[in-house]
């Protein structure tokens, strides 16, 4: 079969929209990031709802005032934060939407969650370049679209296979405060006390968040000391001589020398992926099971 390309064209955006998709597994070994989409959960959704593979890379757009054309027949899916969406002006409350060439989506206040990923029948189809087509500023040459960009699609004039069924839109559970953590390899350095306050307290989202960690605003006393750079990962928690509590996001460096005192679970770490500045969070620690 014979498939057309068509063109998403960018008409506005806020920094931060990238092109994204599962990233690039089994690289770290390079000092290569692993990158990927910030809410697994809803670009799972998405791509399950649009019949794509589930490597299909979608646009992560994590600020409202996005809007684009399209030049060619395709089928759109939505999911994430709880945004206007609007197409050719007219608000829209489907996920799964037909479009025509000259149609224009755009996406304005987010209602609740942080993140939304716009994806697309096939998926967007970017370069690959180290198996993914997430952007990253060094392996790819810029990390983040802006005005004017053209992004490739494979057009499909019968609307392709997508479910167009009234998939109902839940945004309620990235609305939990209290996220599945595991204890990290140095957890049990923590003084019974510290242990007890990180799992009791409520912690804050800093305006220091972004692709590559989150930073919490409150801090935990620490008498561990820093040790041996080692393996870190999207989701592992780490906490810093100052008593700084940092959540380590996709974009993240592949090894850190703070003591990492909390694992994310993947769900936690979409559901964190989706608050605000200024929310809070609590941990709720999972212990690991027994392997004999």
């Amino acid at each position: 079969m014979i498939k057309d390309v068509g063109y998403l064209e960018i008409l506005k955006t806020n920094p931060g929209t990238s092109i994204q998709d599962q990233g690039r597994i089994g690289l770290a070994k390079w000092g290569i990031p692993i990158s990927g989409v910030m809410d697994r959960r809803s670009y799972n959704w998405i791509n399950h709802l649009l019949k794509n593979d589930p490597d299909a890379a979608v646009l992560e757009i994590p600020q409202p005032g996005f809007k684009c054309r399209f030049d060619s027949y395709t089928t759109i899916g939505v999911a994430g934060a709880n945004a206007e969406i609007r197409k050719n002006g007219e608000l829209i409350s489907s996920t799964v939407i037909r479009i025509q060439p000259g149609d224009e989506l755009e996406i304005g206040k987010f209602l609740s969650g942080s993140i939304v990923y716009l994806g697309i029948a096939q998926g967007f189809q970017t370069q690959k370049i180290l198996t993914s087509r997430s952007l990253y500023l060094g392996i790819t040459a810029s990390k983040m679209l802006t005005k004017g960009d053209e992004i490739p699609f494979f057009t499909n004039q019968s609307f392709g296979e997508a479910t167009f069924s009234s998939a109902k839109k839940n945004t309620s559970w990235f609305e939990n405060e209290v996220l599945e953590v595991y204890p990290g390899p140095d957890f049990e350095e923590l003084p019974k006390e510290i242990q007890n306050r990180l799992l009791d307290s409520r912690f804050t989202i800093s305006t220091l968040a972004n692709r590559m960690a989150f930073q919490l605003e409150e801090l935990l006393p620490n008498s561990i000391s820093e040790r041996l750079t080692a393996p870190v990962y999207p989701g592992t928690v780490q906490l810093t001589s100052g008593g700084k509590i940092i959540i380590l996001m996709r974009d993240a460096q592949v090894t850190g020398g703070y003591p990492r005192i909390l694992q994310f679970s993947e769900d936690a770490l979409s559901i964190v992926s989706q608050k605000k500045v200024g929310q809070q969070i609590q941990f709720q620690l999972k212990n690991l099971p027994n392997i004999e």
